[in-house]
């Protein structure tokens, strides 16, 4: 079992080091993009990519090397900057990070501002808004399951079905727009936009409750579909029937066996769960105007400021790999009779 452990964990990091790597290598194909700003805060960016190894800069005109821009000083003194090959930024890059775990510095959003400590700000928020959707989704979820397992075939289940079937179908960035206009403009009861971090804390707390609501709706209705289906077809085995047969109540044999049996599948899935939230609160994040890791990523993509799209692409390669990791090893903790790795 160890030995599965390090070896699927190994494997999950080199994954992530792949998709990375192919990532670096097929932007730093694409031509370079100039820094913005003033003379100073240009030369400062394009001095601290010379200091990593991506650039190298001359006093005079290389026509060997690809230009990327020129600054020049209050003295009048020009400064040239060219790109050096990609193969040589990719192994500087991995040095940098190896060693110094530098993944150098923002160009447009925050400009030279290392591109960690503004990953490392947004971090927080995003997390909190996954993991509180997580914890509201998977009991209401599972709840309404059992409910409507329970009730098979009659009206409670199909108005649960029904619901669960037209609601599942609507993507969370639909329902938080809908949301937005009904309780926020129409009827003024939310906040319009993610509260700032001098906002009372009523408001702060208000603020979660759009997003936090139209992430988890999904994962209910998946999970009430997912129980109720398992719970049926348990309920409906001869091992359950056998239970009836030797005195037995239907209460208890659901509640010893039945409910035992259905959620070996269910309880691994919510960090499966966990992961698809993170990745549907992207679009979220940018209609709310949550300051997360999901709108970074994708203002980071639109603004081409590649060094924090690369910091945000291997928190989220790197939590989906290792949660599928984690994915599996759940099974054999859950179900004592699944052994992860063992030989036949």
């Amino acid at each position: 079992m160890g030995k599965y452990v390090v070896k699927r964990v190994l494997l999950a990091l080199m994954t992530a080091f792949i998709v990375l790597s192919l990532t670096f290598i097929l932007i730093k194909l694409l031509p370079p993009e100039k820094s913005v700003g003033t003379a100073v805060t240009r030369q400062t960016y394009y001095d601290n990519q010379v200091s990593l190894g991506y650039m190298t800069s001359s006093r005079f005109q290389l026509p060997d090397l690809q230009l990327v821009d020129f600054v020049t000083a209050k003295n009048g003194t020009v400064t040239y900057y060219y790109e050096v090959p990609v193969m040589e930024q990719y192994f500087k890059w991995i040095s940098n990070i190896l060693f110094h775990w530098d993944w150098g510095h923002s160009q447009f959003i925050e400009p030279n501002v290392k591109a960690t400590v503004i990953i490392g700000e947004r971090l927080l928020t995003s997390m909190k808004i996954n993991i509180i959707s997580v914890v509201v989704a998977v009991p209401i979820g599972i709840a309404l399951g059992i409910w409507a397992a329970l009730k098979k075939n009659t009206m409670t289940d199909h108005v649960i079905s029904t619901t669960v079937m037209i609601l599942i179908s609507l993507p969370s960035f639909v329902i938080i727009a809908f949301l937005m206009l009904l309780l926020c403009y129409n009827n003024p009861i939310l906040p319009t936009q993610w509260p700032n971090p001098t906002a009372p804390t009523s408001e702060k707390a208000l603020g979660y409750i759009l997003p936090v609501f139209s992430l988890s709706l999904g994962s209910i209705c998946g999970y009430c579909r997912f129980v109720r289906a398992e719970l049926c077809e348990v309920m409906e085995s001869d091992y359950l029937l056998l239970a009836r047969t030797k005195g037995l109540t239907r209460k208890q044999a659901i509640l010893r066996h039945a409910m035992k049996n259905a959620m070996v599948p269910i309880f691994p899935s919510v960090l499966a769960e966990f992961i698809g939230i993170m990745g549907g609160s992207m679009i979220l994040e940018n209609l709310y105007g949550i300051t997360g890791i999901g709108s970074l990523f994708v203002k980071s993509m639109t603004a081409k400021d590649y060094n924090i799209l690369f910091v945000d692409l291997a928190i989220f390669t790197t939590l989906g790999l290792l949660a599928g990791v984690l994915l599996d090893l759940s099974y054999g903790f859950i179900d004592p009779r699944i052994r992860m790795g063992a030989k036949k």
